[in-house]
């Protein structure tokens, strides 16, 4: 037996009907007559070769067996043309179809979570490459052809391949557990020199062999924030923490900010970056406000 094809505008009247109950509820949901959506229900059934509803008598139509199987199928097709379409319709309006975003590492999660959330919402058809980096990483993405855009510190400085934009800062501090003997008072000058430092290391060739704000030369570097909390929690060193990573540590005594001589800690301004010769589609353009409103956000918060 061949099988007929059937149309889109059949498929949403299928999925009408089996909605709203009826054909009428169909008819008024889609702005159709009546009869428009009967013909179209009977043109897929004979192209299918199938009974998709049980109309005997006056009673509401009821899908079949054959109806209930296919229903979901047809949902499927139906919500792929619509998302095709909803593609075309952004990249009329000069959407991005897809981006590639990376973050540095320092960017209070919860900041990063609430502001992604938010970019699915509003831009459900750009497909969002996410990465996370470190230091000069996050810049050498950018630089790279890697990524589209980048929210990172100011390890890079002004590179001139980069277009930047400040979206906010976040404090670095200097905390150990209070086990740690530089957690006491009156720490002298040059004595945080004498104990290990966790130090977050940079694996971009870009800024390699810089230091940021490395008092001590015993040090542990480690190329992720996250094994360098779990550490210090350990008391196995001290080092340079975001505010709000630690806050939930300060809060319950986990870890205590240290008063250095030297005063180690330091506002880590963030930038939007991004090439040059690119320029910022409607989507990137939002992140970099969603992102400096989140940042705002957050260090009030913490105030």
């Amino acid at each position: 037996m061949k099988l007929g094809e059937p149309t889109l505008d059949q498929l949403r009247m299928f999925i009408a009907v089996a909605d709203h109950g009826s054909f009428g509820g169909a008819a008024k949901a889609s702005g159709r007559a009546v009869s428009a959506v009967s013909y179209a229900i009977a043109q897929l059934e004979a192209a299918l070769a199938l009974t998709l509803f049980d109309r005997e008598g006056s009673r509401r139509p009821v899908l079949t067996a054959a109806g209930e199987g296919l229903l979901a199928e047809a949902r499927r097709v139906a919500d792929g043309a619509d998302a095709l379409l909803a593609k075309a319709r952004s990249l009329h309006a000069g959407q991005e179809p897809s981006l590639t975003l990376v973050i540095d590492v320092m960017v209070p999660g919860d900041v990063t979570a609430h502001v992604l959330g938010e970019f699915r919402r509003f831009f459900p058809t750009c497909a969002l490459t996410l990465r996370i980096e470190g230091l000069g990483a996050v810049a050498a993405c950018v630089i790279g052809g890697d990524a589209d855009l980048a929210i990172g510190g100011p390890v890079i400085g002004d590179d001139p391949a980069l277009e930047r934009q400040a979206v906010g800062e976040i404090d670095l501090i200097p905390v150990a557990a209070p086990s740690h003997p530089l957690a006491r008072a009156g720490v002298l000058p040059g004595e945080s020199r004498g104990h290990l430092q966790l130090v977050l290391t940079d694996r971009s060739p870009l800024t390699e062999g810089r230091e940021f704000s490395v008092l001590s030369p015993l040090t542990w570097r480690l190329g992720d924030l996250g094994a360098k909390h779990s550490l210090l929690k350990e008391g196995l060193g001290w080092g340079n923490m975001p505010r709000a990573m630690v806050a939930g540590d300060l809060a319950s005594g986990a870890l205590v900010e240290l008063d250095l001589p030297e005063k180690p800690g330091a506002h880590y301004r963030l930038s939007a970056l991004w090439r040059r010769d690119m320029r910022l589609g409607p989507a990137a353009s939002w992140l970099v406000d969603a992102f400096r409103d989140g940042l705002a956000a957050c260090r009030d918060a913490l105030r």
